[in-house]
């Protein structure tokens, strides 16, 4: 009889010691610089995790010292170490500033010894990069889950998820758009006879498209209505007669490849961000000009011509 009971207490012990045994998961990940994006980084007690950033470190700013320990020193601008230093579960927040002004806010969480998830893996590194590119790299698809501010149309209510958790990563048109409506103060633009005012974000050539983000903003006391962007290329008309080589005048749409517009509707006061992909063309004679057209809904026949450059300024990554 005492063989019978002793046999499963001999069996169920190792079983229950490699449960609390298991392996820690870690995980790393490269971020781009969002202010708007709340990064969540799962720590655990005993684990020691780091966060990179492209620049110098200027500050380093930590809701709960008493619950976790972040250290930064002149040695390595670049890195943050942090850790939780009670077992217990914790929460908290930090919040990084870079040299040129760019900052990046974390939320810590610690589940501590009975953590609901046991499965939840580490992030042991955090790198940062700069939003430079259009493109994202295929190591994004490691991003932490990270928990994003609601933009104005959740709150109006219009049935598109704009917050929540995001794990898939962002497309290159969807990127440029949500790094457009993250600029707070827009360069604006003012033209005659017109409700609205504009402004010209990143300009980028990926492959044979080029991509353009733009805003628009209602600065007149009455709702506006505005139509999808165009681009318009013109130039002068050859012809043989040197005296009417001024007049002849002709212009072409490109096609637009995509693009992205917030709202078509503007109350007074209210802005719109805007993404356009078009097909460039390779070459253009010296009398060209090209231009992004953007027209309000009941003025179609006199649309705003925004001169663009034919080489844009900056290359986007291969695609």
């Amino acid at each position: 009889m005492k063989l019978r009971w002793l046999i499963p207490v001999a069996v169920l012990i190792p079983l229950r010691v490699s449960g609390t045994d298991s392996p820690v998961q870690a995980r790393v990940a490269t971020i781009t610089i969002n202010p708007r994006v709340v990064t969540v980084l799962h720590l655990r007690p005993e684990f020691e995790s780091t966060i990179c950033m492209p620049e110098e470190i200027t500050s380093v700013i930590l809701g709960s010292p008493g619950e976790f320990k972040a250290e930064h020193n002149e040695g390595e601008p670049e890195y943050v170490y942090v850790k939780p230093i009670v077992k217990e579960a914790a929460q908290s927040n930090l919040l990084i500033a870079t040299k040129s002004g760019q900052h990046v806010t974390l939320e810590l969480v610690s589940d501590g010894p009975s953590a609901p998830n046991p499965t939840q893996p580490v992030d042991f590194l955090i790198e940062y990069r700069a939003a430079r590119s259009f493109l994202i790299s295929a190591d994004s698809e490691s991003l932490l889950v990270r928990r994003s501010e609601p933009t104005k149309e959740a709150e109006l209510g219009s049935g598109r998820e704009t917050s929540g958790l995001h794990s898939t990563h962002l497309s290159s048109l969807d990127e440029v758009f949500k790094l457009q409506e993250s600029v707070n103060a827009p360069k604006w633009t003012k033209w005659d006879d017109k409700q609205i005012e504009t402004s010209i974000g990143d300009m980028r050539q990926l492959s044979n498209e080029t991509m353009i983000s733009y805003s628009i903003l209602n600065s007149s006391n009455q709702p506006v209505e505005i139509v999808p962007p165009q681009i318009q290329i013109t130039g002068r008309m050859a012809t043989k007669k040197k005296r009417r080589e001024s007049k002849g005048i002709i212009s072409d749409q490109l096609e637009i490849r995509d693009y992205r517009l917030s709202t078509t509707r503007l109350e007074p006061g209210e802005r719109a961000d805007g993404v356009v992909i078009f097909d460039r063309p390779n070459i253009k004679e010296s009398t060209d000009k090209l231009f992004l057209q953007i027209a309000q809904a009941d003025q179609v026949d006199r649309p705003i011509l925004i001169h663009l450059p034919f080489t844009p300024p900056n290359s986007g990554d291969g695609k």
